[in-house]
């Protein structure tokens, strides 16, 4: 399967005289990945690239979760930490419900499930809008430190793109992930819980 433009085109049919300015107006800032077992996939990030610590969210259910527009309590354990400048964020699913993550892995696998951009609040609806625009649809939507809208761009992209809302608290607990890192050794606790 080869690469397609959002209009269907095929790269060599899409002329330079229709391109657009892009979708998304903020730098991506995160890479996510769906693990099996999210304390294996610390450590093969930790051991491999370096990546950490990980601050780790057990069990979370976001604040008024929807999956596919509907209401939806799917748990999920999360691990942030940072390699460089990227942040890394783990997924493993145990709950057997739905959610976007089971909508490209089945339990039990895994690999690149979204990028995200943090979007300053003030943009907040102009930034949502262009993608529904465009035809993406919202996948799933939550309440954290801040709004999160998960847009389903596989059909083009491959992933999702999440946008996240920047908040001053936002905005804090990635500082601290990034301070996390700067000082890190890359051996000693790559784990800390939340």
């Amino acid at each position: 399967m080869g690469w397609r433009h959002r209009s269907g085109a095929r790269p060599e049919q899409v002329e330079l005289a229709v391109i657009t300015p892009p979708l998304l107006r903020h730098p991506v800032m995160q890479h996510a990945f769906v693990v099996a077992d999210l304390d294996a996939g610390i450590e093969t990030w930790r051991s491999t690239l370096g990546a950490g610590p990980f601050v780790v969210i057990r069990d979370f259910v976001g604040q008024e979760l929807t999956y596919r527009g509907a209401p939806s309590a799917t748990a999920v354990d999360y691990a942030f930490g940072q390699s460089g400048d990227i942040q890394v964020q783990l997924i493993a699913q145990s709950d057997p419900g739905p959610s976007i993550y089971r909508d490209m892995y089945a339990a039990g696998q895994g690999g690149f499930h979204h990028v995200c951009a943090l979007v300053p609040m003030d943009d907040w609806d102009r930034q949502l809008r262009v993608f529904l625009e465009a035809g993406y649809e919202i996948a799933s939507s939550l309440m954290t430190s801040a709004p999160a809208v998960y847009l389903d761009c596989r059909a083009d992209l491959g992933c999702f793109v999440e946008l996240y809302g920047r908040t001053e608290r936002s905005e804090g607990f990635f500082a601290h992930l990034r301070d996390l890192h700067e000082g890190w050794d890359g051996i000693t606790d790559p784990i800390r819980q939340r």
